[in-house]
């Protein structure tokens, strides 16, 4: 009977030694570096993730909506990066924003703060609110009456008139209004500097925007970070992080994977 063949000797540690635990832990360590620098690069050149914590954008935007923010739409600047470390000025690749585009942008008061609003303004346009119709260079904006619509908020629920916005160049988009004779609703003409936006918020008596100077005011060109594409997820407050059996009904299932118009 043929005896079998004597293992060979091999060279190194075991298989099974302390050097596999170290290499294994090093690979894992390797993986959630690669991971975190891939999700980071992801991040800064091509979209992140923004949540909506209060009513200024209603009924485009909701409490609770969860949405992706384009990098790449206007270029990038220093606030493209974590932290907006001051590394260069300006923009690379930059792309002026369109009327009507929502934009997320860092608030020239405080850069550590990020904003939501539609683009209105553009550098040379000239912008008042007179009765709570929009000008732009001296021409009424046209509106279109929809019909009342229960707005949730940061505060309590309150009813407002809806209109569809007609903007010059052909687009439009959906506001909200109180009344015509809030305090934001008759502005003197506002004219948007070169490197500048206007932006203003679409729940228009309810929202901080280019409209107060000295908090918000004009924004620089530099400061927007990018466009608003799509809601990814939404919630409407109603079920508590504990309350899972709550949690399917709390979500908005229609405005999950729409598009921010």
């Amino acid at each position: 009977m043929a005896k079998p063949a004597p293992r060979k000797a091999t060279k190194g540690k075991s298989a099974r030694g302390p050097g596999s635990r170290s290499g294994g832990w090093w690979e894992t360590v390797k993986t959630i570096f690669y991971a975190a620098l891939i999700a980071l690069t992801i991040r800064t050149v091509a979209f992140e993730p923004f949540n909506i914590p209060s009513g200024s954008m209603i009924p485009t935007l909701l409490v609770g909506d969860y949405l992706f923010v384009s990098k790449y739409s206007y270029g990038y600047s220093r606030h493209s990066l974590p932290f907006s470390p001051n590394l260069f000025e300006g923009r690379i690749l930059g792309r002026m924003p369109e009327r009507g585009d929502v934009a997320v942008f860092k608030l020239p008061t405080d850069p550590s703060q990020d904003y939501i609003k539609r683009i209105i303004g553009l550098p040379g346009d000239r912008i008042q609110m007179v009765n709570g119709v929009l000008h732009i260079n001296g021409e009424a904006v046209r509106r279109e009456f929809l019909g009342p619509f229960v707005a949730e908020g940061d505060g309590p629920r309150i009813t407002v008139r809806l209109y569809r916005e007609f903007m010059p160049e052909g687009g439009s988009h959906i506001i909200a209004e109180q009344s015509d004779d809030a305090p934001l609703d008759n502005t003197p003409e506002f004219l948007v500097p070169p490197g500048h936006v206007f932006a203003m918020g679409d729940a228009r008596d309810n929202s901080l925007d280019s409209r107060v100077p000295g908090l918000v005011g004009m924004i620089p060109v530099e400061n927007l970070v990018g466009r608003a594409e799509f809601i990814f997820f939404s919630v409407d407050g109603s079920a508590r992080l504990w309350e899972v059996w709550a949690w399917p009904t709390s979500i908005r299932w229609s405005r999950l994977f729409s598009a921010v118009r």
